[in-house]
């Protein structure tokens, strides 16, 4: 009785040594648990950055991808236009942040923007249509509303008077407004039907980027440093006169509108009918 070792109160606690423990339901395979279908095997963390993920198949998206930007870059109507509607872009963004901030006045203004807006990209796109619709006849009329719009927008924080600032404000965003039907006009017409939608992604990203984007936050640092709203207005609206002067050199470039391009070269039956998108994956 004195050898005895006292009883475990606990014998789950302390199993034996020479017993093998029992596979958890995580460890037993899968097939044991749902009959035949096997556990996929899982790629080591290194695959994922292995060099072989670059498909050949991947490898011709990105080349293609790279000649397109390539041939979009190098169309300097295209660039010429893109960099005016940054310009552009620029004042708009921060008139739409830094308006209501400014004053009750341009809070006043602003409420009109849905409606101007519409009334200037209707107008806009009569009017182009109306002087033949050609790429110089776009950057003329880019350029003369931008600048027209940009000399009442600047008069206009120039006066003290309420209801001359309306005035002029309006007339002058109504101008600005008309340049919608004729940049993306340009950002159409002067790229390959190919490349049109590239064109457009390309050109909303920029404007967005380099446009509205940084302009709130460099606006607020130019008026901590002036703290005079209507001098930074018209600091900010002195760029319109920059993105009207990047559209009249488009006047004077080399355009081709290739709109109908591809119609020259019609694609047989044939070929429409073997042709696959690019970044199509094949199924199983």
């Amino acid at each position: 009785m004195g050898n005895e070792k006292p009883e475990d109160p606990n014998p789950d606690l302390n199993p034996d040594p020479n017993q093998r423990p029992e596979p958890s339901s995580a460890a037993v395979p899968l097939e044991t648990k749902r009959g035949n279908r096997k556990r996929m095997p899982v790629a080591p963390a290194a695959v994922a950055t292995n060099p072989s993920w670059f498909t050949p198949k991947r490898l011709t998206a990105l080349t293609v991808f790279g000649k397109d930007m390539k041939v979009l870059l190098l169309e300097k109507v295209y660039v010429v236009n893109v960099l005016g509607y940054i310009a552009y872009n620029f004042v708009i963004g921060a008139y739409s942040y830094w308006g209501p901030k400014a004053g009750a006045m341009l809070t006043i203004c602003l409420e009109s923007y849905s409606s101007l807006w519409h009334i200037g990209l209707t107008s806009s796109g009569f009017v182009l249509d109306r002087m033949t619709s050609t790429i110089p006849n776009a950057f003329k009329l880019l350029s003369l509303a931008t600048l027209v719009g940009g000399v009442f927008c600047f008069a206009a924080f120039c006066f003290k008077s309420l209801y001359a600032f309306l005035a002029f404000f309006a007339i002058g965003e109504l101008l600005v407004f008309a340049t919608q039907a004729p940049v993306n006009f340009v950002c159409l017409h002067c790229v390959k039907p190919s490349l049109r939608p590239l064109s457009m992604a390309i050109s909303t990203v920029s404007i967005h980027i380099f446009g509205d984007v940084p302009s709130s936050p460099l606006v607020g640092l130019l008026q901590d440093h002036i703290n005079n709203w209507r001098v930074t207005a018209l600091i900010l609206t002195s760029i319109l006169f920059v993105s009207a002067g990047l559209w009249f050199i488009g006047v004077f470039l080399n355009s081709v509108d290739r709109y109908n391009e591809d119609n020259e070269h019609p694609a047989t039956a044939v070929e429409k009918s073997n042709s696959t998108p690019l970044l199509a994956e094949k199924t199983a």
